[in-house]
């Protein structure tokens, strides 16, 4: 093999690999800096790309994907002169792949050390339990002020968030308790509280149970009441419907007077104090007398059979024209029987 064939060979593979090394393949959502003898030539986005060997470099390739950062612990000091431990996870991606090469020497760490003082800033301005309870007031002011200073970086600041808060043993003390006393006061609270709606629960169920009460002795005491009303009206309607049948049946006076005679034995059974006798009591055994007579029972004495004219009935004071019939009829047959008195009398 001659010397020119081996020199023609090695400008081969010396052309190959300039070549291969002139071509650059971007992956997606990542962009490279050229620089063209030193000076910044132009943004390749995702593809293949071919450089000018000896004369272009790709001096940075930028990722254009949200990124987390995750930073440190960081001494801060709020109102009340307490300090305490904070860290914070910023989210963020770079909008501008020239600003953020050439912006800054090192962008991460400058927005670390940014965020460090920002948030010195903010938890100087509030007290502890204000830095303990707005977490999310921290969060924004955080966020627009480290977004606003990296704007020249060609970063976007998408969110801060306060991962956590660390104060100090003696305040974590003094927090437990009193988170300790503020559970046992509610606790006391809802204790009373249930107390009180059983207690007025009880009551109620107490005015319920005697109104209930109350109204079935009511009930009770209105059944009782109209039963009775309605036997005494049965009562007074079967002697009513009695003297009606005793009217139709046409019953003699006699046959009266022996009843009101076996009234009267009733009245006399000895327990009464006082006996009241009927005004026509001599009528009733002169009667009697006759019918034991016509029998054949005891002494025949002769009766006088002959008419004689009779006493006329008097006018009862005591009828009105708003009585009864019933009550005229009684009144009718008490005239009747005094008058047959006053004949006896006179006889």
């Amino acid at each position: 093999m001659s010397a020119g064939i081996v020199v023609i060979l090695i400008l081969i593979i010396i052309l190959i690999v300039v070549l291969a090394t002139s071509l650059k393949i971007v992956s997606q959502s990542t962009v490279a800096i050229l620089e063209h003898l030193g000076r910044f030539k132009c943004i390749w986005e995702a593809g293949l790309h071919f450089k000018i060997p000896f004369f272009d470099r790709v001096v940075r390739t930028v990722s254009l994907k949200e990124q987390v950062l995750d930073f440190p612990p960081q001494p801060v000091i709020t109102k009340d002169n307490v300090t305490m431990q904070i860290d914070s996870v910023v989210f963020m991606r770079v909008f501008d792949a020239k600003l953020y090469t050439y912006g800054v020497e090192n962008p991460i760490s400058g927005l670390q050390n940014l965020s460090a003082t920002t948030l010195r800033n903010i938890i100087g301005d509030m007290e502890l339990d204000q830095t303990l309870t707005s977490r999310e007031t921290i969060n924004n002011k955080l966020q627009m002020i480290l977004d606003e200073a990296t704007d020249p970086w060609g970063i976007k600041v998408t969110r801060v968030e306060i991962k956590n808060i660390q104060p100090p043993k003696e305040i974590e003390e003094v927090m437990t308790k009193q988170m300790r006393a503020e559970r046992e006061r509610r606790q006391t609270v809802l204790e009373a509280q249930a107390h009180q709606e059983a207690v007025v629960s009880r009551a109620e169920g107490d005015k319920k149970a005697k109104i209930l009460a109350a109204e079935a002795e009511r009930d009770a005491q209105i059944s009782l009441a109209e039963g009775k009303a309605k036997s005494i009206k049965l009562v007074y309607q079967a002697e009513a419907e009695g003297l009606e049948a005793l009217k139709h049946a046409n019953v003699s006076e006699t046959v009266l007077r022996l009843k009101g005679l076996e009234a009267l034995k009733d009245v006399s059974d000895g327990r009464a104090t006082k006996i009241y006798m009927p005004s026509d009591i001599a009528n009733v055994v002169t009667t009697l007398g006759v019918a034991a007579e016509s029998l054949g029972i005891g002494d025949a004495t002769p009766v006088d059979k002959t008419e004689k004219p009779k006493t006329p009935l008097g006018i009862d004071p005591c009828i009105s024209s708003e009585s009864s019939q019933v009550t005229r009829e009684a009144s009718m047959t008490t005239r009747s029987m005094q008058a047959d008195l006053a004949d006896k009398s006179n006889d």
